[in-house]
C-alpha cells in the first residue's frame, strides 16, 4: 500500500481510524482526525471511501461511527462461528440454574476479553461488556485460563507485567497452583466490589486452556454447591464439544470413510 509522507500505510491510518472510533464510539470527521493525528483532507477522504464500503456510519448530525459491515465480518471469525456458537447451549443451561450472569472469555494479552455474555432480570449487577477487556491477573476468568496454559505463556505475561503483578497480586503464581488444583479459578472482589466471578476453564484435547466460563454472583452471596457443580460441568461439556468438531471423521484403512451400518 501507498505510504503518506509520515511514512504510515493507508492499512495504519484506517486503523488508527478504527481504534479512535472503538475508545469513543462517535465523533465527528473534526474530532476524528484530531484523534488521529491525520490531516483533514486525509481523515475526510478515508470516512467517504470506508463510509462507501459500510466500514464506517455516519449520524443525523455527521458524527462518525464504526458501521455494520465490520459487525458482519466479526460474525464469520472463527471466535464467533465455532466458540461463541458452541458455547451458547452451555452458556443458557448454566444461566438457568445460578440465574445470574454468565460469561465466555478468553485471554488477549495481558487481558481476558468477553466473547458472550448472558444475563437476566435480577442478576448481580456486571459491569463487563462483550468486546469489553480486564486485567489477567485481577480476574478469575484470567486465573482459569492462564492456570491451564502453557508454562511459557505465564512466563511471557510475567516478563512483561512482573512489577505491575506482584504489586497488585503478589500471590499470583500461588492461586494458579490452586485455581489448577481445585479445577475453578474464584477471587475476592476486585474489579467491581459488589460482585465475584467464579471460573471454569474450557481446555483442548491437551488439557489446555482455551477459553473461560464464569458466573458473576453478588459479592456477598454463599455460592451453592449445585452452581459450582453446574459451572465446572458446562466447561466441561463445552470443551469436549469443542474437541468433536476439531475431530476428523473417522476413516477406513485407505482412507475411504467408514459405510454406516444398516
Amino acid at each position: 500500500m501507498a505510504n503518506s509522507p509520515s511514512g504510515d500505510s493507508v492499512l495504519d491510518r484506517v486503523m488508527r481510524m478504527l481504534t479512535a472510533l472503538e475508545a469513543e464510539p462517535e465523533l465527528s470527521p473534526n474530532g476524528l482526525a484530531r484523534e488521529t493525528g491525520l490531516p483533514k483532507s486525509t481523515a475526510y477522504r478515508l470516512i467517504d471511501d470506508l463510509a462507501r464500503r459500510g466500514m464506517l456510519e455516519r449520524g443525523p448530525e455527521g458524527q462518525i461511527s464504526l458501521g455494520q459491515r465490520l459487525w458482519e465480518m466479526a460474525q464469520r471469525t472463527p471466535l464467533a462461528t465455532t466458540l461463541r456458537r458452541t458455547a451458547l447451549p452451555h452458556m443458557e443451561d448454566l444461566n438457568g440454574v445460578v440465574q445470574h450472569t454468565t460469561q465466555l472469555t478468553v485471554l488477549d494479552g495481558p487481558s481476558v476479553m468477553v466473547v458472550e455474555q448472558l444475563s437476566r432480570t435480577g442478576a448481580a449487577e456486571n459491569t463487563a461488556e462483550v468486546a469489553g477487556r480486564m486485567p489477567v491477573h485481577l480476574t478469575s476468568m484470567g486465573h482459569a485460563i492462564l492456570a491451564f496454559s502453557a508454562p511459557t505463556v505465564v512466563d511471557e505475561l510475567l516478563s512483561r507485567r512482573g512489577g505491575r503483578i506482584a504489586a497488585e497480586r503478589p500471590t499470583f503464581r500461588a492461586e494458579l497452583a490452586e485455581a489448577r488444583r481445585r479445577g475453578y479459578a474464584q477471587l475476592a472482589p476486585v474489579v467491581d466490589r459488589r460482585t465475584t466471578d467464579i471460573s471454569a476453564p474450557v481446555l483442548d484435547e491437551q488439557g489446555r486452556a482455551l477459553a473461560a466460563l464464569t458466573v458473576v454472583v453478588p459479592a456477598d452471596a454463599t455460592t451453592p454447591r449445585h452452581h459450582l457443580a453446574a459451572l465446572t460441568m458446562a466447561a466441561r461439556a463445552l470443551s469436549a464439544d469443542l474437541s468433536r468438531q476439531k475431530r476428523p471423521a473417522d476413516r477406513g484403512p485407505q482412507g475411504a470413510a467408514e459405510p454406516v451400518a444398516a
